[in-house]
Parts: structure tokens; C-alpha cells; sequence
């Protein structure tokens, strides 16, 4: 953790110039490293990747081919997921008809089953529909960390060519591997254009 100091730098008084204001103490989030084209960027995911480093990501403004393998992204746990809040739509269904039909209130019709499997697949379908949208939606936000509000890349004046024209990896700063000169001279080796110490 380090501190900068911001002084008076717009004043008419002379006294004032040059004052410090106020002591910020910034503590370094990670590297942001610019890569000018889609091969770039895969190079060095693959660079970073092969290097051990297991806290860092890929921005860039469209999805590329290809990103998941060179990155080494393991497939998400979100299908699975999805399969039982399916699975469990089916089963309140189920239970729910049986209940009220069968168990709760009786009502005898013309001799006809309290309760019969085909009468009741359309809320058996739609109840699984419905919470497999629910399981899927809700967890790929809670999966992803989402809403973020914040993140101190916001604060980057270059990063926020992202979703126009530019490519950036960051590694995460809290990573067992991170060591800011080792880390840099590993994404300068990797083709970076520039690189910046992200703070916060």
C-alpha cells in the first residue's frame, strides 16, 4: 500500500501552490495490459495462463473464438444447476396437484381419477420451465459475482476503449504468483502496447 498526495495546483495565491491537501492511501488491485488485435490477445492469454497465474481476465469488445481454451476456462456449473431447479419445478408440481386434488379436496367427477398423471403435465411443464429460468437467470448473476457497482477499473481512462477497438488482460494483484516487475516483463514479452498499475 503506498499514499499519494494531492496539493493546490489552480490558485491565485501563491501561498496556497504547491500545498498538500489531503494523504490518499492506494492500494495496487492489479495490471491492466493493452493488446492491439485478436491474435495479441490470445498469445498472451495463453502466456498468462501457462504461467501459473489463476486471478486474472480478458476484456475485450466482442467475443472472441477461441478465448475459452486459450484462457483455460473449466465449463460452468451453471447447467447443472439449471437440471435441478428443473427438476425441482417438476417435482412441486407434482406435489402441488397431488395435494390439492387428491389428498386435500377430493372431488369425485363422473368417476374419474382424483388424480391422473395426464391431466396434470401442463403445470408440470410450465412449472419446470419456470423454475429452470428462475435457476438460470438468478445464477449466473450469483455465479458472476453480479450486480458490481464498482470496480477500480472504471477508474482507467484507457480502459474504457474496451467496448470499442482495444484488448486488455489484467491480472489480479492478489494472485500467489503476482510480482509486479515479473508480471509486467511477462505481459511485455506477451506483446502488450502499454501497461498500467491499476489502484484503488
Amino acid at each position: 500500500m503506498s499514499t499519494v498526495t494531492h496539493t493546490i495546483d489552480d490558485t491565485d495565491d501563491p501561498e496556497l501552490l504547491g500545498r498538500a491537501v489531503v494523504e490518499e492511501k492506494v492500494e495496487l488491485i492489479g495490471l491492466l495490459a493493452e493488446y492491439e488485435s485478436v491474435d495479441d490477445i490470445l498469445k498472451a492469454a495463453r502466456a498468462v495462463r501457462r504461467a501459473g497465474f489463476t486471478r486474472w481476465d480478458v476484456h475485450s469488445p466482442f467475443p472472441i473464438h477461441g478465448i475459452d481454451y486459450a484462457m483455460g476456462i473449466r465449463p460452468t456449473v451453471l447447467p447443472w444447476l439449471v437440471l435441478g431447479g428443473g427438476l425441482t419445478g417438476l417435482a412441486t408440481a407434482i406435489w402441488l396437484q397431488w395435494y390439492c386434488n387428491a389428498y386435500d379436496y377430493p372431488f369425485l367427477i363422473s368417476g374419474k381419477p382424483v388424480w391422473s398423471f395426464p391431466a396434470n403435465v401442463p403445470v408440470m411443464f410450465e412449472l419446470t420451465v419456470l423454475f429452470s429460468a428462475l435457476t438460470a437467470v438468478f445464477g449466473m448473476l450469483g455465479l458472476n459475482h453480479l450486480p458490481q457497482l464498482y470496480n477500480p477499473l472504471f477508474k482507467s481512462d484507457r480502459f474504457r476503449r474496451v467496448t470499442a477497438d482495444h484488448f486488455f488482460v489484467v491480472v489480479d494483484a492478489s494472485d500467489k504468483k503476482f510480482s509486479e516487475a515479473e508480471t509486467t516483463r511477462l505481459l511485455l514479452d506477451a506483446g502488450a502496447k502499454s501497461i498500467e498499475r491499476v489502484e484503488d
